[in-house]
C-alpha cells in the first residue's frame, strides 16, 4: 500500500500535472547533454571577451526569487553552483509568460534541471551561470529535508537521525554533502590497496560466494538452498581456503576484495555483511608480510588523507612511522602477571573470572586466551601494533611457530582499539591440518557454534603440495573507519543492514 501523501507531496504531484498541461514533460527520455560540471565553471569565467558559454544540469537546492530575477543553487555530483534566472530571458518553453508559472510555481528544491547560459561573475563577486535556456529533467514529487542554519551558527532540521539516514542513504548523501566525501575516500583505499598488489605482481581473482563448506574463519554463517542440486550452501564467511588452493595451482600471489557474510551479532565495528582484503603470496612468511603490510598502509593513508597520518575520534593516528609489536601472552603476561600460555583450561577460566570475564563450557584454552587479551590489552592498541605469536589453540589454519610448537606464525594489526588485519604464515602440512580441523570439529561438539568445519577437499589441495604461504586479510570497513573518522562501521557502509522496514 502507498503512504498517505502529505501536503507538500500533494502540491508537487499537482505541479506535475500542470507542467504537462504546458506541454513540458517532467522526465523527458532525450539525453541532455552536459559540458561543464559545478567545480569546472568557476575556472570558465573570463574577466575579458565574449563569455564562456556552458550547459550545466543537477538538483535545485535553493532558490531566492526577487521579482523579474531570481537565484538559485544547483547541485550536482561535484558540488554546488549558482545560476541566475531572468524572467525576459529564459523560459521552459516559448512563451515567455511560463516564468512566473513554472519557474516559481511548478519547480521545487530538489527538482532535477539543466540550463544553458554564459558565466559571469555577480557585484558580490560569485561566479554565477546567467541562464538562457531552462530544461526540466526530473520532478521529485518528495521534498528533501530543509537544513537550515541560524545567524548564531545554530543547525536546525538536519537530517541527522541514524536510523534514517542508514535507510534512506539517497537522501543522506543529498542533504549531508560531507557524507559523500566518506565514500570517494573509500574508494580511493580501495584503489591504492589494489595499485599496490597489481604493482607488486600480484593478481586479482574472484572466488565463490556460495560455498558448501563454510571455511577460513572462526564464523556462524548464513545458510541458504540451492533447489536445482537439492542441497544446502551458505554465504561465505572467508575466502580463504579457495585463494590457497590457487597457490596450490601455481599462482605465486592473489588478493581478492572479498563481500563476506556472518550470521553474528551488529555493533559499532560489526555488520552481517562486510569488506575483507585477502591476499595470499607463495615463498614468504608473516613476519615479511608484516613489512610489506607496513608500506601498503602508509601508502593508503596518504592516498585517503594526503599523509600517512589519520585523526579518529580525537586521538592522532601516525600510519607512516614503524608499527610496534607485541606478543599476545607477554602482553596479557604484562597486564595479569600470569604465564597464560602454561596454563590449563582450569586455570585460564579462573583467571578470567576474577578479571569479570565470563566463562562458558564452550570455551576452550584458545577462546579463554583470546578473551583476556581483548578486554585487557586491545583497548589499550591505539596507535598501530602487531601482536604476534598466537597460541596454536587459537589459529587453526596458522603454521606452527619455528621456535616454540605452542604458538603460531600469526599476527593481527589492531589500530584505535580494533583488529584491523589478520595475518599467518599459513599451515601447508596436511597431516596438521587435518588435525586441526579435528580439533575444531571437537568445540562444535562441546557447543561452539563459530568453529570450523572439515574441508576434505582443501585437505586434498593440500596433499598435492602448497608452498610456504604467507596470507593477510584486511577488514576494509574497519579501515576506511579509521581513515574517515568515523566510529561506526554503518557511516562507511551505503546500505548498512538493519531491520525490514514497515510500509503502511
Amino acid at each position: 500500500m502507498s503512504h498517505a501523501l502529505s501536503e507538500q507531496e500533494l502540491v508537487r504531484r499537482e505541479a506535475l500535472q500542470k507542467l504537462r498541461a504546458h506541454g513540458i514533460e517532467p522526465f523527458p527520455a532525450a539525453e541532455f547533454k552536459v559540458t561543464a560540471t559545478a567545480d569546472a565553471v568557476k575556472g570558465l569565467f573570463k574577466e575579458e571577451g565574449e563569455p564562456t558559454q556552458v550547459t550545466i544540469a543537477g538538483r535545485i537546492m535553493s532558490v531566492r526569487v526577487m521579482g523579474k530575477a531570481s537565484f538559485a543553487v544547483l547541485r550536482d555530483h561535484t558540488g554546488d553552483q549558482q545560476i541566475y534566472v531572468a524572467r525576459d530571458e529564459v523560459s521552459p518553453g516559448e512563451d515567455k509568460t511560463l516564468y512566473d508559472e513554472v519557474w516559481k510555481h511548478l519547480l521545487h528544491l530538489g527538482d532535477f534541471i539543466g540550463v544553458q547560459g554564459h558565466v559571469f561573475r555577480t557585484r558580490t563577486g560569485e561566479i554565477t551561470v546567467h541562464v538562457k535556456q531552462l530544461t526540466v529533467l526530473s520532478k521529485a514529487l518528495r521534498p528533501l529535508p530543509v537544513v537550515k542554519t541560524d545567524e548564531q551558527g545554530n543547525v536546525h532540521d538536519a537530517f541527522t537521525d541514524p536510523e534514517q539516514r542508514y535507510r534512506m542513504r539517497y537522501v543522506d548523501l543529498v542533504v549531508n554533502h560531507h557524507v559523500k566525501e566518506t565514500f570517494l575516500k573509500r574508494a580511493r583505499v580501495f584503489d591504492a590497496m589494489r595499485n599496490a598488489f597489481q604493482q607488486a605482481g600480484y593478481i586479482e581473482v574472484d572466488t565463490p560466494v556460495l560455498q558448501a563448506i563454510p571455511g577460513g574463519a572462526a564464523a556462524r554463517p548464513f545458510v541458504t538452498h540451492h533447489n536445482a542440486l537439492d542441497v544446502p550452501f551458505f554465504l561465505r564467511i572467508a575466502n580463504e581456503l579457495y585463494l590457497k588452493r590457487l597457490i596450490v595451482g601455481g599462482f605465486d600471489g592473489v588478493f581478492e576484495f572479498s563481500r563476506n557474510f556472518r550470521n553474528e551479532g551488529m555493533d559499532r565495528t560489526h555488520n552481517p555483511e562486510f569488506t575483507v582484503m585477502e591476499l595470499y603470496v607463495a615463498y614468504k612468511d608473516y613476519r615479511w608480510m608484516m613489512d610489506f603490510i607496513e608500506g601498503v598502509f602508509k601508502r593508503v593513508a596518504t592516498a585517503a588523507n594526503g599523509a600517512p597520518t589519520a585523526q579518529f575520534q580525537g586521538k592522532a593516528i601516525d600510519f607512516g612511522a614503524p608499527f610496534k609489536r607485541i606478543t599476545m601472552c607477554g602482553s596479557i603476561q604484562e597486564k595479569t602477571g600470569a604465564d597464560v600460555l602454561n596454563m590449563d583450561e582450569r586455570a585460564l577460566g579462573e583467571l578470567c573470572k576474577q578479571h569479570g570475564i565470563e566463562v562458558t563450557a564452550a570455551m576452550g584454552k584458545g577462546k579463554l586466551i583470546d578473551e583476556l587479551f581483548s578486554a585487557l590489552v586491545q583497548p589499550e592498541l591505539i596507535q598501530p601494533t602487531f601482536v604476534t605469536d598466537f597460541p596454536v589453540e587459537m589459529s587453526p589454519l596458522c603454521k606452527k611457530h619455528r621456535e616454540d610448537p605452542r604458538l603460531t606464525e600469526r599476527f593481527e594489526l589492531f589500530v584505535a582499539g580494533f583488529e584491523v588485519a589478520n595475518a599467518y604464515s599459513e599451515l601447508n602440512d596436511p597431516i596438521d591440518q587435518r588435525e586441526r580441523f579435528e580439533d575444531q570439529l571437537k568445540l562444535q561438539q562441546r557447543g561452539d557454534d563459530e568453529a570450523m568445519y572439515i574441508d576434505q577437499d582443501f585437505l586434498r589441495a593440500l596433499e598435492y603440495g602448497m608452498p610456504p604461504t604467507s596470507g593477510i586479510g584486511i577488514g576494509m570497513d574497519r579501515l576506511v573507519m579509521l581513515l574517515t573518522d568515523n566510529p561506526a562501521i554503518q557511516e562507511v557502509l551505503l546500505f548498512p543492514q538493519m531491520r525490514p522496514e514497515k510500509f503502511d
